[in-house]
């Protein structure tokens, strides 16, 4: 079964364990009930925020929508797109870990969703320091990426690289999803260190995942 499939089915079947109608749904999601009825058969794929919206109606946090525990074989070095666990690692942070065997490499490649306004609700921004260094390159969307005292906005198609012992977050300020693509050295699950944005568990397999920021300290180093 595709992800489109499974997320249409748990959709549905939330629905319907709340004595929900399509059209009820369609009222408190704004959504066109072609649209939700062509969903839940698995026949249209789905945004991130839209399914936060409807996971917000449903009364159900984003990840329970996704696979909790992903079959992997590390023999296989290709790491499928179908097949990414969705590990929400924010409020409004998802995160995708590029690799079925994270503690046989010295460098960690992710892909972080970050939702509608993500980071920008907090008074003062928490910053993250840490060794080693970071590159990140903008899939989709416009994102913020602030390094010390320095803001700058970068578009898709845009990258920077950092020194990750200089203070640094990335905000999301527009009703857009932006997606971006990191690679950081050396890999926090193999060198255990606070500053970190990291799961709960390291091959997305824990069952809470509405704990905040975790980082790498939490782990012992393999």
């Amino acid at each position: 079964m595709n992800q489109n499939a499974s997320i249409g089915e748990k959709i549905k079947a939330l629905r319907t364990s709340q004595n929900m109608t399509l059209k009820q749904l369609s009222e408190k999601t704004n959504l066109s009930t072609g649209f939700l009825s062509q969903m839940e058969r698995g026949m249209s794929s789905i945004a991130i925020d839209t399914l936060e919206n409807i996971a917000g109606v449903l009364g159900v946090s984003l990840t329970s929508f996704f696979d909790e525990e992903p079959v992997k074989d590390i023999s296989d070095p290709v790491v499928h797109s179908f097949g990414l666990p969705a590990v929400q690692v924010g409020p409004q942070i998802i995160q995708h870990i590029l690799s079925h065997d994270v503690s046989s490499f010295d460098f960690l490649p992710r892909i972080f969703t970050l939702l509608p306004l993500a980071n920008t609700a907090e008074e003062n921004l928490e910053m993250y320091t840490h060794n080693g260094e970071e590159f990140i390159y903008i899939l989709e969307g416009i994102a913020t990426i602030q390094v010390g005292s320095s803001q700058y906005t970068l578009y898709p198609g845009d990258s920077i690289q950092i020194h990750s012992n200089e203070s640094h977050n990335w905000m999301n300020h527009t009703n857009k999803v932006v997606r971006l693509l990191t690679v950081n050295v050396p890999n926090p699950f193999r060198h255990a260190e606070s500053g970190h944005i990291m799961p709960d568990d390291p091959h997305g397999q824990t069952p809470d995942f509405l704990r905040q920021y975790q980082t790498a300290a939490d782990y012992p180093e393999y």
